[in-house]
C-alpha cells in the first residue's frame, strides 16, 4: 500500500495519492473584497492546478464537497460551478453551509478523484 504526500507542512498535505485516488486538501479564496462568484471561481482553478499536479484533471472527479458560509450565496455558487461542469463528467457533489476559519472566505471545496 503506496501513500504519496505532496505539498506537505506541519499541518496538513495539499495532495495526497492512494490507490489511484487522490484527495485535495480544502481549497479556499479568501480574498475580503471578492463576492461569491469570483471566490468559487479561483477555488475551481486552484482545484484545475491540483489535479494536474497530481496527474489528474476534472474528467476524473469523483466527488466534491462544497461549504458555504452562508447559504444566501448557494445561487451565486452554483451560477459558477454550472459553468464549470458544463461540459465535464459530473461527480458526486453535497453542498452545506458551515463556519470558516476565517470570515472573508465564503467558499470552500474538498475533492476527490481518480488518478
Amino acid at each position: 500500500m503506496s501513500i504519496e504526500r505532496i505539498g506537505s507542512t506541519e499541518r496538513m498535505s495539499k495532495i495526497v495519492k492512494h490507490n489511484n485516488t487522490i484527495y485535495l486538501c480544502g481549497q479556499t479564496a479568501g480574498e475580503a473584497d471578492w463576492d461569491i462568484g469570483k471566490q468559487t471561481a479561483e477555488c475551481l482553478n486552484k482545484v484545475e492546478a491540483l489535479l494536474a499536479e497530481a496527474g489528474s484533471s476534472t474528467d476524473k472527479l469523483l466527488s466534491v464537497t462544497i461549504y458555504v458560509r452562508d447559504m444566501k450565496d448557494f445561487a451565486g455558487m452554483n451560477a459558477v460551478w454550472d459553468g464549470w461542469v458544463a461540459d465535464k463528467p459530473k461527480p458526486a457533489r453535497a453542498c452545506v453551509e458551515a463556519r470558516m476559519a476565517r470570515p472573508e472566505i465564503l467558499v470552500e471545496l474538498t475533492v476527490t478523484a481518480a488518478q
